[in-house]
């Protein structure tokens, strides 16, 4: 009689990993070639440009600065025709400096605060209409709102300036003689108006990412709506809040007519904000290049090289602030 025969189930073959087959093709998809190859190119071309720009403005600031009798950084003069030559950009910076100090000081704060007021206070039948009135005021060209600051706001700022002499003038900053409002507070109270919008639009995108469990966390341990705003919205917002106001001044900095259009340009640094006087950058530019000669441009375009290293000192300043804060981003939220 023979054995019975042991019947074992077999172990069931080990499973073989599957493999996507449309995934790894996808990586050698012509399409994806060629978006990774595009994509690549406009970030080379984009630092190409910037590349070129900075050697033409450079090349064409040394002629001028070459000539120049005076010293280009603290020269109290800008005359490119006398023989010889003498500028300096010494009143262009600190009015550029100044303007856009007092710009940022009214702006930002207002806009934080109509965008907290947008996302966490308004009803939405409120909150839709403004924000479409925000999104208009962004687009108006600048040119209208030199032409309102001309028009409007410098025969009314009179009533102000009298007060902060009154009140203030002891300190010498905020000291008037009467002359007419064309001064450097008044173009840093217009350019706060122009980059309200900007601030406050990408602050209010910002605010409306805040995760919605933070904000039911804190309510949910007792907190109070502003509480939720300091404790859970501001923080996560706070990388974002920066970037809109690096974008605000980056206009700020930049903004020719308007500023052109209100300012009374003088080549001297007043000690009073209220004193008419002063310039910027780009207010000179725009108002000495059409009549100037071709050394006078190159000295126009020296000190348009200063601006472009400004504006770049201060785009690296605002990432390196953001990358200290990585903690307060979205993509670590």
């Amino acid at each position: 009689m023979g054995t019975p025969t042991q019947i074992t189930d077999a172990p069931p073959p080990a499973s073989q990993p599957t493999v996507d087959k449309r995934a790894a093709r996808g990586a050698t998809r012509p399409g994806d070639r060629i978006f990774l190859g595009l994509s690549r190119g406009s970030g080379i071309l984009l630092l190409v440009i910037m590349a070129a720009i900075a050697v033409f403005l450079t090349y064409r600031a040394s002629l001028a600065i070459s000539k120049d009798e005076g010293n280009f950084l603290t020269t109290f003069e800008w005359n490119t025709n006398a023989v010889p030559p003498v500028f300096g950009i010494a009143v262009l910076a600190f009015g550029t400096v100044v303007s856009s100090v007092i710009a940022m000081v009214i702006a930002v704060p207002i806009a934080v605060a109509i965008a907290l007021f947008l996302t966490h206070y308004a009803p939405r039948r409120l909150s839709g209409p403004i924000s479409y009135v925000i999104d208009l005021l962004a687009a108006v060209p600048s040119i209208v709102y030199g032409l309102w600051g001309a028009l409007i706001l410098v025969p009314h700022m009179n009533g102000l300036f009298g007060w902060l002499n009154d009140y203030l003038g002891w300190t010498g900053i905020f000291s008037w003689e009467g002359g007419p409002a064309r001064s450097m507070l008044t173009v840093g109270i217009l350019l706060a108006v122009m980059i309200l919008p900007i601030i406050t639009n990408v602050s209010r995108e910002v605010f409306r990412q805040v995760p919605q469990m933070h904000e039911e966390a804190a309510l949910a341990l007792g907190a109070t709506r502003w509480e939720v705003i300091r404790m859970a919205v501001l923080p996560f917002g706070r990388s974002g809040v920066i970037s809109a106001s690096m974008l605000g001044l980056g206009r700020a900095l930049g903004e020719t007519m308007a500023v052109a259009t209100v300012l009374s340009p003088t080549f001297d640094i007043q000690a009073s904000l209220l004193d008419p006087g002063g310039g910027t950058f780009a207010q000179n530019i725009a108002s000495k290049f059409g009549e100037a000669s071709v050394y006078g441009q190159d000295a126009l375009i020296a000190s348009g090289l200063v601006l472009f290293v400004i504006t770049l000192l201060v785009n690296g300043a605002a990432r390196a602030i953001i990358a200290r804060r990585k903690e307060y981003s979205g993509a670590n939220a």
